[in-house]
């Protein structure tokens, strides 16, 4: 009975408190007033940028700079969200993510690219570049708008060319003919191109995250990789590779893509913020570009890492060993770039000098294009020239002269 009494007061007196407390609007259970701040909070427009690499990189420190003049440019109402170091996708997931909309921006190295867009192979062609000139003229003119035009089947949009640098090989023996990779095991960005690139040099590629290079590479599971100055440097890589030959063999820079759904959807304001922002960031980053690899390549001098460049003589050896790949490839990628690619390289070069605080400094890496000597005579070039049958025969030919 006395436990009856005691239930039923408790239910009384919980009663009359929800009556007398529970149902007043002016306690802080009641719901929030109209806020300003919170209102501007729920108009933002958050656009996630995915990548990989270190911020401390080239490309790190373009998407960072980009994130900061959008939202500078926008007062605040869109805010790119970066996520570096692949702690969100991987080079090889990111793609999914960005066409399922769960990201809206990337900036894939260019092998990524050749690996689902064919067209894009031609940039992983071995010395398809003589120079930075080359690189811009380009990513700025028809190579660039072609390459572009290739994404929107894959509802993707081509917003912009990031640059990084020239490639070069690292390993734990030394590399200076084209023998001396026969049976090694190199990490490659997974790339058809890079495949058969290796394989013209006797060794085998062997396809990983950037985000693994260095634990493959100190676990045995790769001999050796290729990369720019800056990635060797900021992943450290130094430490598990003993000798770095400096080869300028190929080129690794970004495209800056956005889903294309997303961008179409987006207002024609907005749009342009945006244009605006990744224009100012691309000239900014690609200045950085150089001198981040300028003074990343002074560092790495002091690094226990025995260092070769290559002459005249054996750099013509290279590409010699490499020329199938321009057969195998030219008919993939299609007659019109490598006909932009073909006019590129009938242009003189221009060699651009480098400048810091008005003074001249030496190129990172000497452009190993401009030789003073020839190894083949205008003859020998010519017979040559007339064997070969495709276009990409004709441009690797030609650099080789």
């Amino acid at each position: 009975m006395k436990s009856f009494l005691s239930i039923t007061l408790v239910v009384v007196l919980g009663f009359l408190s929800a009556i007398l407390i529970g149902f007043r609007t002016d306690l802080p259970f009641s719901p929030l007033a109209y806020d300003e701040e919170q209102e501007g909070l729920q108009d933002r427009l958050i656009i996630k940028f995915s990548h990989v690499v270190a911020e401390n990189t080239p490309k790190g420190l373009a998407v960072e700079r980009f994130s900061q003049l959008v939202k500078e440019k926008s007062n605040g109402r869109i805010e790119v969200q970066v996520f570096p170091n692949g702690i969100l996708y991987s080079d090889i997931t990111e793609y999914d993510a960005l066409r399922n909309g769960d990201i809206q921006m990337i900036a894939p190295a260019f092998s990524n690219l050749a690996d689902k867009i064919p067209e894009w192979s031609v940039l992983d062609l071995p010395f398809a570049f003589r120079d930075e000139t080359d690189v811009e003229e380009a990513f700025n003119g028809e190579i660039g708008r072609l390459l572009f035009e290739s994404l929107e089947p894959f509802d993707m949009k081509g917003m912009a060319f990031w640059n990084n640098g020239f490639k070069q090989m690292t390993s734990n023996r030394p590399i200076r003919r084209p023998e001396d990779f026969k049976g090694q095991r190199f990490r490659i960005i997974q790339s058809k191109v890079l495949e058969a690139q290796f394989q013209a040099l006797g060794a085998k590629g062997y396809g990983a995250p950037f985000t693994d290079v260095y634990q493959k590479l100190a676990s045995g599971q790769v001999d050796g990789q290729e990369n720019t100055i800056s990635n060797i440097y900021t992943r450290r890589l130094y430490q598990v590779q003993r000798y770095m030959t400096l080869s300028n063999h190929g080129y690794l820079g970004y495209a800056v893509i956005m889903n294309k759904q997303f961008w179409e959807d987006l207002p024609p304001e907005t749009q342009t913020i945006i244009q605006e922002a990744l224009k100012e960031t691309t000239a900014y980053s690609n200045q950085q570009a150089l001198t981040i690899n300028e003074q990343q390549w002074n560092q790495l001098q002091k690094m226990p890492l025995e260092i070769h460049k290559l002459t005249a003589e054996e750099t013509e050896v290279w590409q010699a060993a490499m020329k199938s790949v321009y057969d195998a490839f030219a008919p993939v990628i299609g007659p019109a770039i490598m006909k932009e690619l073909e006019e590129l390289h009938a242009k003189p070069k221009r060699r651009r000098i480098a400048r810091k605080e008005g003074k001249r400094f030496p190129e990172v890496i000497p452009n190993l294009w401009n030789r003073e000597s020839k190894a083949l005579s205008l003859s020998q070039s010519e017979l040559l020239l007339a064997s070969s049958k495709t276009v990409g025969s004709r441009i690797l030919l030609r650099n080789c002269g």
